[in-house]
């Protein structure tokens, strides 16, 4: 005969799994009503919100706030966007707001109740296009790692958010280009869907840095001839290099210098290593990453003229 299972042995496991956030149906279902408010009562749980208590009375953490965030949300939601990046494991994305996806059929508001002070702020998004294929199972429920990168990025305050969005995602190994692909190929008339397209294009190309994508981006608008991206080089001392644009034919080599390179360490291994490039016979250019956003056409300008020097004819 199977061994039954008590209220209080499944509340201890649905209070464990869920960091100690319940709605009050739930509460009441396995301890009874007059045991909830007894709790509250005397102060040894806490009311977060309309429906929703915590089973202690100290602050909340960051497991507590996206359980309470995707209780008020009400069924089948669950963590997008950043959110869901996040909590699959990408790190250095700017994360200010929770993100919850609910499935458009479902014919409630998605208004929510008033929120603690120390809860960062939610925002719910109905979307038509949720398969079954694009929620995982997790705590809280959130949607599969591609389908994050595709919302996060429609979701991106800019153009270049969104491409960060992707190449960081991507340059961690939590996702690749083609499960990307997958997900975007079934989502019509998506906003930035072409933006989307390109970049995960070029980071299956080889740039998997939003520096080079950005590089890539620019190369083809002032219709440059594309380079080469992590060329591997052996240097003087027979370790292995990699040039970050090399334009093989006019031996022309680009360096995009992120703001590690300003580190006393890395400027002095990188003016080594140009110093190499440089013995070698090849000309060398070195661009800061935040001037291609900036000013564009000088890079282009720049490599235009050195193109020109080593031979190239536009």
């Amino acid at each position: 005969m199977a061994e039954s299972v008590s209220p209080d042995d499944t509340f201890i496991r649905l209070n464990s799994q869920q960091s100690g956030i319940l709605t009050a149906a739930q509460a009441a279902d396995l301890l009874g009503r007059g045991v909830v408010r007894g709790h509250l009562r005397t102060g040894r749980w806490r009311k977060i919100c309309r429906d929703v208590v915590m089973t202690s009375n100290g602050p909340m953490n960051r497991s507590q706030h996206l359980w309470v965030a995707t209780l008020v949300a009400g069924p089948e939601a669950m963590l997008a966007g950043v959110t869901a990046l996040t909590e699959a494991g990408v790190r250095g994305l700017e994360e200010g707001t929770v993100r919850i996806l609910v499935p458009a059929e479902r014919k409630v508001s998605t208004r929510l109740p008033a929120m603690p002070a120390e809860m960062p702020p939610v925002r719910v998004t109905r979307t038509r296009v949720l398969p079954s294929d694009h929620r995982q199972v997790g705590s809280p429920p959130r949607t599969i790692t591609a389908r994050a990168v595709v919302d996060a990025a429609v979701w991106a305050r800019s153009a270049d958010a969104a491409r960060t969005v992707i190449a960081v995602s991507c340059q961690q190994r939590r996702v690749t280009p083609g499960q990307v692909f997958e997900v975007l190929a079934i989502r019509q008339r998506l906003p930035r869907a072409r933006l989307i397209e390109q970049t995960l294009t070029d980071i299956a190309g080889g740039t998997q840095a939003l520096s080079e994508i950005n590089f890539k981006r620019l190369c083809r608008n002032s219709q440059l001839p594309m380079p080469d991206f992590q060329e591997r080089r052996r240097d003087a001392s027979g370790r292995i290099r990699f040039l970050d644009a090399y334009w093989e034919k006019w031996r022309l080599h680009a360096e995009i210098d992120g703001a590690h390179h300003m580190d006393v360490d890395h400027w002095a291994a990188d003016m080594l290593r140009q110093n190499d490039v440089w013995l070698a016979g090849d000309r060398v250019l070195r661009f800061p990453a935040g001037l291609l956003r900036s000013r564009p056409e000088v890079v282009a300008g720049q490599l235009r003229a050195a193109l020109r020097a080593a031979g190239w004819c536009d």
